[in-house]
């Protein structure tokens, strides 16, 4: 399996998502009864979370590849001997 970034900010706004579905088929089912504005600011709500989310995110693998690459350009250079040094 390939390897690939995790997006928790699209985790989030999926989260976000699935309970306000689940909210208004509970509201189409009659068990709960709740205006259509009370969903508009969790829905904006939400969408925000899953901003903040991804910008913290990026911010932490931002953060992390500026290190690796320092680690790298500090560490000792490759050894000229071995294969290439035979041609």
């Amino acid at each position: 399996m390939l390897r690939h970034e995790i997006r928790p900010g699209r985790a989030v706004a999926g989260l976000v998502m699935l309970g306000l579905a689940a909210g208004y088929a509970a509201d189409a089912a009659g068990l709960w009864d709740a205006p259509w504005a009370f969903f508009v600011p969790l829905f904006v709500g939400g969408l925000w979370t899953a901003v903040l989310t991804t910008w913290v995110a990026y911010r932490i693998r931002r953060r992390r590849e500026v290190r690796r690459a320092s680690r790298e350009k500090d560490a000792a250079p490759p050894s000229t001997s071995g294969s290439q040094a035979m041609r």
